[in-house]
């Protein structure tokens, strides 16, 4: 409650810095061309990112696109009911499971590749960012940055890392099972969990493996990164920069500093980063040189069109789910 209740004072914050008056009349200057261009373009980047599930779930089985778009949607919907966006894949695997009939050993490499190739990749655009906009940013905004981007990068890289070594599991499963036992009434059970989940785990970094060696699935889900993570949103706030009369200077920068901006969204302040990510990224602008009416703006669309509506889309594939079949153990696949 305590951060629900951080999310909705820091963005009420955010938008009380917009001189409302001046931002109605500037958006009554945007052209249909320009409104009709931001939701085309933001219609491209979903589609783009929701491709990037179905590029990892089809080279480990074939999969329809809807499968992977419901799961893609699910995730972005839990990503704003919970802290940090590593809350929405943590239950990705048991999306996966239930919208594909992928097995959860299959589900869990998938899951996991996607999330560190992610984080990884986000990471490295992010110090990207900080590179580019060193001396320009307060100190304690920068040192901020640099915390949520280390965290994005070492985030990915322990995902891969132990995704590779699941199999090392075993080496401490006994004494899972020894403690678990000892557990009052669900002990046997829980026990019996705990013995499953060497093979488990040994599957799951099989898939790991096999999609990480794989330069065709690499190569894709790179492609449909930089797609949706930096030229689309780089393009869509460019727009809307136009559209206000409003220019940075270069403009190439502009989505490496989007991404830099947002990375706060991994700290685990507020569900899915609202109101602190809007905050951070007004910051990170406004120390750029950019007027604070245009960029409240430009970044409230932004993240409304790239963030906000597609998480509510996402409630809908997320009624088609039995919640009640999340807590099944894997070993009643």
């Amino acid at each position: 409650m305590a951060q629900y209740l951080l999310g909705a004072l820091t963005l009420a914050w955010v938008l009380g810095q917009v001189e409302w008056e001046r931002t109605v009349s500037l958006f009554a200057s945007v052209s249909i061309e320009t409104s009709v261009a931001l939701v085309a373009v933001s219609g491209v980047g979903l589609l783009v990112a929701l491709a990037m599930w179905h590029v990892l779930l089809d080279r480990i089985e074939d999969t329809r696109f809807r499968a992977a778009i419901d799961t893609g949607l699910i995730v972005l919907f839990v990503n704003h009911l919970l802290p940090s966006r590593l809350s929405g894949r943590a239950v990705a695997p048991f999306v996966v499971h239930h919208r594909t009939g992928m097995a959860y050993s299959g589900a869990v490499g998938v899951s996991g590749v996607h999330t560190g190739l992610y984080a990884l990749l986000y990471g490295f655009v992010a110090f990207l960012g900080l590179v580019l906009s060193v001396g320009q940013l307060p100190l304690g905004l920068a040192l901020v940055l640099v915390l949520s981007t280390a965290l994005y990068a070492a985030a990915g890289t322990v995902v891969l890392l132990a995704g590779i070594n699941l199999s090392a599991v075993e080496r401490i499963a006994g004494g899972i099972e020894i403690i678990a036992r000892r557990v009052p009434i669900v002990g046997d059970r829980l026990a019996a969990l705990a013995k499953k989940l060497p093979e488990f785990s040994a599957a799951s970094a099989d898939t790991f493996r096999t999609l990480l060696r794989d330069p065709v699935a690499i190569v894709s889900y790179t492609a449909g990164f930089v797609v949706a993570q930096l030229i689309v949103p780089g393009l869509r706030v460019w727009l809307i920069f136009e559209s206000l009369g409003v220019s940075l200077e270069p403009a190439l920068f502009l989505p490496f500093y989007l991404v830099m901006a947002y990375s706060v969204t991994l700290l685990p302040l507020t569900p899915g980063g609202v109101g602190v990510t809007e905050a951070t990224a007004t910051a990170v602008f406004i120390a750029l040189g950019v007027p604070s009416t245009a960029i409240v703006t430009a970044i409230f669309v932004d993240r409304l069109l790239g963030s906000y509506l597609p998480a509510l889309v996402g409630w809908y594939p997320s009624l088609k789910m039995d919640l009640s079949k999340l807590v099944e153990s894997p070993s009643q696949e």
